[in-house]
């Protein structure tokens, strides 16, 4: 981060709270002047992770400081950051994103709608496109968990498995952990993503993935961008989160040549 970028940001920062329909929802807003912004960009953060995610800072940070005319909303889903619900379940997930869109297009009114979702936030958007329409002009993946119950399967110990078979419920995650249950498992294997058609969405759809992906195997989302048309860029030697400040760079790179219309 540049000299005095921390202190910059943060006066370029607000939190605030959607309330509507029984959801309360945790959210943060990265901007300059929202309301002239011509495009706005929903952040989706990844299993456990919250509002206050790094990645969306970074982008955040560099968007704002090339004055590109971009907003950039991030928020907790369910069971994450500050979010009080107990259960995490993907309707929930998909009402949070539907009224983070909702709340995006009334109050700043921008141009442009795009989204850039990452890890577990890319398969809920990818499950969100496939149920409930393409609200956005351009969407972007970094290491989508499109294998969303393969994922789960690996990091869920096989203790953790046996008391969620039994009907109980474990503390799985980063950043915080998350309660999960039998239902919630039972819900990532019926929406497999991979099962679904993207093919219509190859033009606005962008897939990019870190060749050492410790997470999320990089084959698995590439054969998935594939067989949908979408366009794939791997990261030499980029991991899951992208530690890498040059390699995250270079994501972003990507990401906004992609919404400008150049990749």
């Amino acid at each position: 981060m540049l000299p005095g970028a921390a202190e910059r940001i943060s006066k370029m920062e607000k939190y605030f709270t959607i309330n509507r329909d029984g959801c309360s929802i945790r959210c943060k807003l990265y901007s300059k002047e929202a309301r002239s912004a011509k495009r706005t960009v929903i952040f989706c953060h990844g299993f456990g992770g919250h509002k206050d995610n790094h990645a969306a800072a970074r982008y955040a940070e560099y968007v704002l400081s090339k004055n590109k005319g971009t907003a950039v909303v991030t928020f907790d889903w369910p069971c994450h950051g500050e979010d009080a619900r107990r259960n995490l379940r993907l309707e929930d997930c998909m009402n949070y994103l539907e009224k983070v869109c909702e709340w995006a297009k009334e109050s700043l009114s921008p141009e442009e709608l795009c989204a850039y979702a990452t890890s577990f936030g890319g398969y809920l958007l990818m499950l969100f496109i496939h149920e409930r329409g393409m609200p956005f002009r351009k969407a972007v993946l970094r290491c989508p968990a499109i294998p969303m119950h393969e994922v789960l399967d690996r990091i869920v110990t096989p203790d953790e498995k046996l008391k969620i078979e039994k009907g109980k419920e474990v503390l799985v995650g980063f950043d915080r952990k998350v309660r999960m249950d039998k239902q919630f498992l039972s819900e990532v294997v019926a929406h497999d993503v991979r099962t679904y058609d993207y093919s219509e969405y190859a033009y606005d759809i962008l897939v990019i993935h870190g060749t050492k992906d410790e997470i999320v195997p990089m084959e698995k989302v590439k054969a998935f961008s594939e067989d949908n048309f979408l366009d794939f860029v791997p990261i030499e030697d980029a991991d899951h989160r992208f530690r890498d400040p040059k390699k995250m760079d270079e994501a972003i790179l990507h990401i906004e040549s992609f919404f400008e219309g150049k990749e």
